[in-house]
């Protein structure tokens, strides 16, 4: 994949015409795996809560979730603005929000607009069953998932066997399609790198140099305090997590999506000693809550949008901005043009940015992507081994033993996953005895035709 991603750059350069028609090969690829992730999720919330047998710990897992979610991404959006103070990234670029074409914001958003607290409440209902997954809205094939392993435990599982096996076999099936899919994911990092190069050119990285600077860094120590956060809480590292997922970033970096990987990092997670009704929750639910590289973005880009139309904000203006973004930076995943619908509603709550100044992060908005990709698969990550030991719902003894080595877990869960006919375990561990050969019925009846 790394080397698909360097090929795929070299093409967007040196032919970016060319590089730009290959973007349907990252677009299809996201949609093998994406219409897969609705079912996946079922089945996952639906086994793993069966099999824990206790609706009471779905709902311990699920508070204690938000908790976590709205303490972190609060803690993201003040990082944000406190690289804003320090880097000024916008400062002396003196830009007259008059001359600004709005044309390029109204495009990505489609005149969508961020929905209230009772109307996003009310969008986590489907209209019906067959909606929430023809629509693959996340959350709401969570709470469809959570409804019926409810109906499922009241019912029993002794009285519906075939319901509950059908459901566990499903997901097995569709772990082993997403294994298949998976060895197509060079291909789509070299179509997404190339689209982005072609498009965007490698010009552009200059224009926004501070900006880009002071996204990346804020990125980056917030990504040291996740490490510090997973080391109080579990005692394991960040480093030996992302040697073991490297493939599944290095897909989301090259693919810029997080959606893509949500399911192989899902099975990873459980690997790794996370219970599977917690990895089901948490994972799911961080995708609209958790949104921590998204956070960090936003209130730098505020107050970028500030320096650069030389606004002054002060310091209440600026608790204004971090209240606001709490709220509009939730559910933001789905909504087209999300992070500048978040930017236009913070600029018209703090009322001295003009809304036009939105405009001004069009050009750096996609450069971002991989920041914001990075961080928050990598926060929802974290955030399902806390919870998980926060609710005692991580065996942590198998959670060292597969980091201790995450390369060898990583290549044998990935070949146990798209291999249906791999090599059973003693033969991974060098047993190359020869096996029992079994006659067959006619043989036998040959060697002792009186037994027969």
């Amino acid at each position: 994949m790394l080397i698909a991603a360097v090929v795929g750059i070299i093409v967007g350069h040196v032919w970016p015409d060319f590089g730009e028609s290959l973007k349907p090969i990252g677009d299809g690829f996201i949609r093998l795996i994406k219409m897969v992730i609705a079912p996946l999720i079922f089945c996952v919330v639906v086994v793993g809560i069966a099999k824990a047998g206790d609706m009471r710990s779905v709902g311990r897992v699920g508070l204690k979730a938000l908790i976590y979610f709205e303490i972190v991404t609060t803690a993201a959006l003040a990082l944000g603005l406190i690289a804003g103070n320090v880097f000024q990234p916008g400062a002396g670029l003196g830009i007259d929000p008059s001359t600004l074409d709005t044309s390029g914001v109204e495009a990505k958003t489609e005149g969508e607009t961020m929905p209230g607290p009772a109307e996003f409440v009310l969008h986590m209902i489907p209209e019906s069953a067959v909606a929430a997954f023809a629509d693959n809205e996340l959350l709401q094939v969570l709470l469809l998932a959570v409804l019926f392993a409810a109906g499922l435990l009241h019912v029993g599982i002794d009285r519906a066997p075939q319901v509950f096996g059908f459901i566990e076999q499903a997901g097995e099936v569709i772990f082993k399609i997403i294994g298949y899919v998976m060895r197509l994911a060079p291909i789509a990092v070299f179509g997404s790198m190339a689209y982005l190069i072609g498009q965007y050119g490698l010009s552009s990285l200059g224009t926004y140099a501070k900006l880009i600077a002071a996204s990346y860094g804020s990125a980056l120590l917030f990504i040291v305090l996740l490490g510090v956060l997973l080391r109080a809480f579990t005692g394991l590292s960040i480093i030996r997590f992302l040697r073991y997922t490297r493939e599944e970033f290095v897909l989301a970096v090259g693919t810029a999506s997080s959606e893509c990987v949500m399911p192989r990092m899902m099975e990873k997670l459980e690997h790794a000693g996370c219970r599977k009704e917690a990895v089901g929750l948490v994972v799911p639910t961080g995708y609209s809550f958790n949104l921590d590289g998204a956070s960090i973005y936003l209130s730098l880009a505020t107050l970028f949008m500030a320096q650069a139309v030389g606004v002054d904000l002060t310091i209440g203006q600026q608790l204004t901005v971090i209240l606001v973004l709490m709220l509009t930076s939730k559910g933001m995943a789905g909504i087209p043009g999300s992070a500048f619908i978040a930017l236009s509603a913070t600029a018209s709550a703090v009322g001295v940015i003009p809304v036009a100044a939105v405009a001004l992060v069009l050009g750096a908005d996609r450069i971002m992507d991989t920041m914001r990709v990075v961080t928050n698969l990598l926060g929802n990550c974290v955030a399902t081994f806390i919870v998980s030991k926060w609710d005692n719902a991580l065996d942590q003894r198998q959670a060292r033993e597969v980091l201790a080595a995450p390369e060898d877990s990583a290549k044998s869960l990935v070949a146990e996953a798209s291999d249906p006919d791999a090599p059973s375990e003693a033969t991974h561990n060098g047993d190359k005895s020869p096996a029992v050969e079994t006659a067959s019925p006619v043989e036998t009846a040959r060697e002792s035709p009186s037994k027969t």
